[in-house]
């Protein structure tokens, strides 16, 4: 019975990471709060299915771009192979700067910034900066990936470090430094979803390999678990990239914003008033 509980808890997240990982809404900050409420144990292993079931999000990116990003591909001419390089080169320059504080923080992120409190204050916070960025906007610069130099893709990676702290967004905090270094919102989500690519394989890498020595391997049940979730955040991912995409070509964050101000004060409601 606890096993077909896990189960339907394991798509009820494998939905919400699916979601919330492409829009600026914060996936790690949605999982956490959903824990709260539906607490997946034990709490170990809720720590690594939260990160490992990135991996589906990573694969719907790899699954949608993959001609685009595949710089072997036959059907590319030697200019586009040489192109589709330097586009990975800029995305791990991007990668490096939160690879390596996720990488030193890891312990003090999990264990005092995964509060509700924090959850909801960020929310509130950077919600309140989307509005006001989308009301005084920047005058774009950049309107293709080959136009990103590595300058703006460093700067672009320094804003990723900032989800960090849950509650932020990986892709928010992208698409942010990506709008304030002039890129079109086009632009900004496409190399926000680049940039995670090389960002969640590490930290699901880095989950997996602590998990293994400090708790052993999974059981059966747990496994299933995890695949079943990570197999929903891929199928849910499609659509979320998707959406999104099509979405800010004629709309802008602000509606994002208002979400997240909204639900960082029902947080603080819910646990703390209520």
């Amino acid at each position: 019975m606890q096993f077909i509980l896990d189960l339907l808890k394991s798509i009820l997240f494998g939905i919400v990471q699916g979601i919330t990982e492409w829009l600026p809404i914060s996936s790690t900050g949605h999982l956490i709060l959903l824990d709260s409420i539906l607490p997946l144990e034990p709490a170990d292993f809720f720590e690594v299915f939260k990160v490992v079931i990135q991996f589906g999000s990573i694969l719907a990116v790899v699954v949608l771009y993959f001609h685009r990003l595949n710089p072997w591909s036959k059907k590319k001419s030697r200019a586009k192979q040489k192109e589709t390089f330097e586009l990975w080169k800029k995305v791990i320059v991007g990668a490096i700067p939160a690879a390596i504080l996720g990488f030193l923080l890891d312990d003090i992120i999990e264990g005092y910034l995964s509060a509700n409190f924090i959850i909801a204050i960020t929310l509130i916070a950077y919600g309140i900066i989307f509005i006001v960025v989308e009301k005084h906007p920047k005058t774009p610069t950049i309107y293709t990936l080959d136009e990103l130099d590595y300058k703006t893709s460093l700067k672009i990676g320094c804003f990723q470090c900032l989800a960090l702290i849950p509650g932020t967004s990986r892709s928010g905090s992208t698409i942010l430094g990506g709008l304030y270094s002039g890129c079109t919102r086009t632009i900004a989500s496409e190399f926000s979803f680049f940039v995670a690519v090389p960002i969640m394989l590490g930290a699901s890498g880095l989950k997996l390999v602590k998990y293994f020595m400090e708790s052993g391997f999974f059981s059966f049940g747990q496994l299933i678990v995890l695949l079943f979730g990570t197999f929903i955040s891929f199928v849910v991912s499609l659509f979320a990239i998707r959406a999104l995409l099509s979405y800010v070509r004629k709309h802008d964050f602000t509606a994002f914003g208002w979400y997240r101000i909204v639900l960082g004060i029902l947080v603080i409601l819910f646990f703390y008033v209520l």
